[in-house]
């Protein structure tokens, strides 16, 4: 560690670059890091209303209503009925959404694993070795997020 940083002052950069990095994928054939978060939400979480959907992405309401429209046009997600209120309704991924974030994680990972590539046996090792650990604190994260 450096004198005078902390761990997390030290990991943050780095991992705003790798993330920056997986952002510049996008393209075409990728959805925008809001859409894809969107669609990762409701593949392991079920439905939800775009309340929530733009509380939990932090974006603006009309912002989510427009995403969520969009992805609809593109049957990328759908409208239902709120199961427990008549007046409300849910969105929902598709199996076309489904494949798209399935597709668009196994491009990420693959462009992940040909720039390990580029690394040292020895710095590959120490990533691979250090990733329970970070799932660990991704999981102190959560945990403290939701109280």
């Amino acid at each position: 560690m450096v004198t005078g940083e902390s761990r997390g002052s030290q990991l943050l950069p780095v991992l705003g670059r790798l993330v920056r990095f997986l952002r510049q994928l996008e393209g075409p054939d990728n959805p925008s890091s809001v859409a894809l978060s969107v669609l990762r939400r409701l593949a392991d979480d079920g439905p939800a209303r775009v309340t929530e959907l733009a509380r939990v992405t932090r974006a603006s309401q009309p912002g989510m209503t427009q995403l969520v429209g969009r992805m609809e046009k593109t049957a990328l997600v759908r409208r239902v009925p709120d199961p427990t209120d008549g007046r409300g309704v849910l969105v929902e991924v598709t199996d076309e959404g489904r494949a798209v974030v399935i597709r668009t994680l196994a491009h990420y990972a693959t462009t992940l694993d040909r720039l390990f590539d580029h690394l040292e046996p020895a710095d590959r090792d120490a990533i691979v070795q250090a990733l329970p650990a970070l799932e660990r604190l991704a999981q102190a994260g959560e945990t403290e997020r939701t109280g």
